[in-house]
């Protein structure tokens, strides 16, 4: 079974190296043939196909895919992926109050870094929350700066509580 895996994986990153060749149905149907011969019965055959279908412009059909996903259940890293890639395909799809939930939820892991926030920032702006979204944005890469942490941290947060935006000294 591991070796049947690690086969059907290495396909799929295989197919994921041609994407910039592929036409839009041509790049679906080849996933969908990976997917449906996926010898794992968790989800990550429909996470693989969602992003496809993502990846091509198919929001709807990547949703209902993504939602199964996460019903088939996913490790870890995937898990943290599909929490971006879904939040994302929300927004596009004008479902923000969903798409922040969802990205409000998302787990941390390596393999996504700052990006559940940074989509999640782009959920809230998408939604009208502009200054609710800039501070998620700032707050995204605080950790990343090599100096000026405190000073962002507060800068952020007078985007968002009345009482630090009254507070001239923040260094």
């Amino acid at each position: 079974m591991e070796e049947a895996i690690d086969e059907w994986e290495a396909s799929v990153a295989d197919l994921w190296g041609r994407f910039d060749s592929l036409g839009r149905n041509e790049g679906v149907a080849a996933m969908r043939e990976l997917a449906d011969a996926c010898p794992a019965t968790d989800g990550r055959a429909a996470f693989e196909l969602a992003g496809m279908y993502d990846s091509m412009g198919f929001e709807a059909e990547a949703g209902a895919e993504y939602e199964r996903a996460l019903e088939l259940g996913l490790d870890q890293a995937r898990h943290a992926q599909v929490a971006v890639q879904y939040g994302s395909t929300l927004r596009n799809l004008g479902r923000f109050d969903e798409a922040i939930a969802i990205l409000n939820a998302a787990p941390t892991h390596e393999s996504t870094g700052s990006a559940p926030r940074v989509v999640l920032a782009l959920a809230l702006h998408s939604a009208g929350r502009k200054d609710e979204a800039l501070r998620v944005a700032i707050e995204a890469q605080i950790d990343a700066l090599p100096q000026y942490q405190r000073s962002m941290r507060n800068y952020a947060a007078a985007l968002t509580e009345p009482a630090m935006s009254d507070n001239p000294v923040i260094r």
